[in-house]
């Protein structure tokens, strides 16, 4: 569960991480109000959405004024923001952020992550933050500073010392960054998250640091343990489609092809969109139905796919293992095609557990499918019939 900017800085408040002075405005008129509060005569104003590379698409922008400020919140709000990472559809700004300026002397890049092959938090740091950072890192230019942590024992600001001056740090600024390096290796395991990014921090001129940028991502497994992290997450951390998925135990995300896809297993669904790919095929979604997702629930994720006015046909590729079985999975097919009403081409391949109980489930709902012995025919006759093109 990836926060917004404004919740990422409202958790990192709550560990004495140093923050620009700002708020979260809904219209330009808001955006006004909280600039005229604001100290300094210049603004920035950030829009809000789950996405990198915002101020290369005009996400983020400087203002003069309280006036245009507003000016900016306007232009942004309620529209698409497209950005190298969102997609050509892009992602509808539905509140910016309206920070006071900084005045930057120079940016640095700090992080704690978890490092899935070590099964460790690593604290990574570069001299050089701001723009490029992933880019530089991905060709190896050996900026980067990489310290395990010795979780679970205490970290204090001393655990980070070596790690400061690996950032160039001496004195007074490199004890301030190791303090706060120790709030936010707390804050990560006491909040569940996967990662904490700050990039940039900036260094002002007389020596403080200030978290300019923010992305934090919080453990979806952990939310019983963060009941309020959930407000966050559902104030626009998945779109409306997705989050309807998640309350019904269903992994979602809405893509631009023509063929629907009925998948469990994360794994399952991403072999089946390449498979498809591969063959010509346009995935219109991806879906990982979750072992705990009842037959109602499947049902009302499949009835999302329904909904999409792009898809022609639809496969479904279930292999029943551990809690999920076939039979269920045909029960949530039933109930959404007759709740739908909808009548499209349906190419099916169940195996594993209750395969042979699931094509008696459906016959008794009355579903037409083509059935297919094994993923490769199933792709490849749906991919068939996605393009109109006649059975051989």
């Amino acid at each position: 569960m990836f926060l917004h900017e404004y919740q990422a800085k409202a958790l990192l408040a709550d560990y004495a991480l140093p923050l620009p002075k700002g708020g979260v405005a809904l219209s330009g008129e808001e955006a006004r109000a909280i600039a005229q509060a604001l100290p300094g005569d210049g603004y920035y104003v950030k829009a809000q959405i789950h996405a990198g590379a915002r101020a290369r698409a005009g996400g983020i922008r400087w203002a003069q004024s309280p006036d245009q400020v507003a000016e900016m919140a306007e232009a942004l709000l309620h529209r698409p923001l497209v950005t190298s990472q969102t997609g050509p559809r892009g992602e509808v700004v539905r509140k910016v952020l309206v920070e006071e300026a900084i005045a930057i002397a120079h940016e640095y890049y700090i992080a704690i992550v978890l490092d899935h092959a070590e099964a460790k938090l690593v604290a990574l740091g570069a001299k050089s933050g701001g723009r490029g950072i992933d880019l530089r890192a991905r060709q190896g230019s050996g900026e980067l500073v990489r310290q395990i942590l010795g979780w679970p024992a205490p970290i204090g600001a001393d655990d980070f010392s070596s790690f400061v001056r690996g950032l160039g740090l001496k004195g007074q600024e490199a004890q301030s960054l190791a303090e706060m390096m120790a709030n936010l290796a707390r804050g990560f395991v006491e909040r569940d998250a996967s990662l904490i990014e700050i990039n940039p921090l900036a260094r002002t001129g007389d020596g403080r640091f200030v978290v300019v940028d923010a992305k934090i991502a919080l453990d979806d497994n952990a939310q019983f343990r963060q009941p309020e992290a959930v407000p966050l997450g559902e104030a626009g951390a998945l779109g409306p489609v997705e989050l309807e998925a998640a309350r019904h135990e269903i992994n979602f995300i809405e893509m631009t092809g023509n063929i629907g896809v009925v998948v469990n297993g994360a794994g399952l669904a991403l072999a089946t969109l390449d498979m498809l790919c591969d063959a010509g095929g346009r995935p219109a979604n991806f879906m990982d139905i979750r072992p705990v997702a009842t037959s109602l629930q499947m049902a009302r994720g499949i009835a999302l796919v329904l909904e999409n006015p792009s898809v022609e046909a639809l496969l479904v590729n279930i292999h029943g293992g551990g809690l999920t079985r076939c039979d269920t999975v045909a029960e949530g097919l039933g109930i959404a095609l007759a709740r739908s009403g909808r009548r499209l081409p349906i190419v099916l391949r169940f195996a594993g557990n209750h395969a042979d109980f699931a094509h008696t489930v459906l016959g008794n709902c009355g579903v037409d499918y083509t059935n297919a012995p094994d993923m490769a025919a199933a792709v490849a006759e749906v991919v068939r019939i996605a393009k109109g093109e006649a059975a051989a």
